[in-house]
This record gives C-alpha cells, structure tokens and sequence, in this order.
C-alpha cells in the first residue's frame, strides 16, 4: 500500500528549462560573489566543481560538507570568512532568479489533494541547494513547505540522484519501506532510479527530461491528474 508520495521539483512542482534556471542562478550569484572580490570565471568553475563532489558524495558526509571542502580547497580561508555572503543572496539576491521558471497551479492544487486524501509528502529534490533556497523555490511553485514531511537540501543528504542511496537515505529518515512510496517526478533517469531499491515511479512529462532516451511507455506517466488517478488505482 502507498502511504508517502515523493515530488521532484525542478520541471515537476516548479516548471522550467533547466539551461534558463541555471544560467539565471549562477549568473546572480556570480555577479554577487564578484562584488567581494571573486574571479568570476574561477567562482563558476568551482561552484561547477561543487556540484560534481556533491554528484559523487559517498554518503559519510553531508552534500555542504562536500561542497565547501572543494570551494574552500580553492579559495581557502576567504571563502570561510564570505559564508555570510551566500546566506545573504540566498535570503534576497535568490529571488530574482524566479523569473527564469514557470508556474503551473495545477501542481500545487495536486500536492494539496494528495495530502488531504492522507498520503505522507516528502521534496524530494537533488539536494544542491542550501535548505533556504529549497524553501523559497517550493513557494515558488505555490506550495507550502509545511505540507512535506522532509525536504532534502545539502544539509541533510549526503548523496543526489541517480545515486540509489538518495533515496535508501530517505527512507530512513521517515521511517518508510520502498514498497510504500512513489516517487513523482520529470526526469527520466533522476527520478526512475528509485526502481533500483524497490519503491515506484511516475514520469510527469509536462517538462520531461529523457537525455537517455527511454521509452517512458514503460513507465507510469502523464499529468497531475494521471497521477492521482494512478496513486488510487494502486
């Protein structure tokens, strides 16, 4: 029996092109890291190395950890000092990435009506970001925050999709069985390889993401209404 529904949300809550999301992103953050006197060519390169660590965390420390060991590891006690600096433009800056994504009404209404009809939710996004921005994007996308369970943000995963262990790690956390969960989301390779320990999957293809190109007839997909229907049937 299905009792916890998971939801990407980069292409799944929050509609985007994830070329335009993340050139807005990295650009406003560039631009604000350059005023405290980083090269912005030597910043976007190791925030891309940051990713990549952060992509291949072996689980025995957290994402942040990850990332800022790389970070530092190339701007060294300067980039200790500018923390307070990322805190900032994630709490202001950050915002003004929003109009680089869509906004579909439809997925938050379905996240309130998969949570009225008792299922447990948990944000199941790639945990790159800080848990402030995890927040701000959720609201982005019209959803309240209070309605999941567990949010992942680099400071409380230490792995990322399509890294089974993502998701062997959430299930720890709530306390769940693969058999209990659906994971929701538009990637077809993210997302779908939380069939490799056991839990369901179901492609929303409003923003698909399929760059392996799999047949995605071999999974359930469709809309936010597919997905309702699906989680009933089953």
């Amino acid at each position: 029996m299905i009792k916890t529904v998971l939801f990407d949300l980069d292409g799944t809550l929050l509609p985007m092109d994830q070329k335009a999301f993340t050139d807005a992103y990295f650009g406003a953050l560039t631009k604000k890291l350059a005023c405290h006197g980083y090269d912005a060519r030597a910043f976007s390169e190791t925030m891309w190395k940051g990713v990549v660590a952060m992509m291949n965390n072996d689980g025995t420390r957290t994402n942040e950890e990850r990332f800022w060991e790389v970070f530092d590891g190339v701007f060294g006690e300067k980039s200790k000092a500018d923390r307070r600096v990322f805190d900032e433009f994630y709490e202001s800056e950050f915002d003004g990435v929003k109009a680089s994504c869509g906004y579909n009404e439809r997925a938050s209404q379905a996240v309130r009506e998969i949570k009225n009809l008792g299922y447990r939710l948990v944000l199941a996004t790639n945990p790159f970001f800080p848990m402030t921005a995890q927040l701000k994007r959720l609201k982005w996308a019209g959803c309240d925050p209070d309605d999941f369970e567990l949010i992942t943000s680099f400071e409380n995963s230490s792995a990322c999709k399509p890294n089974p262990a993502y998701f062997t790690e959430i299930l720890k956390k709530i306390e769940c069985t693969p058999d209990e969960c659906i994971m929701a989301g538009n990637d077809a390779t993210e997302d779908t390889c939380a069939e490799k320990i056991g839990m369901r999957t179901f492609l929303l293809t409003e923003c698909l993401i399929n760059k392996d190109g799999k047949d995605i007839a071999a999974y359930p997909h469709g809309g936010f209404d597919d997905l309702i229907a699906y989680i009933n049937k089953i």
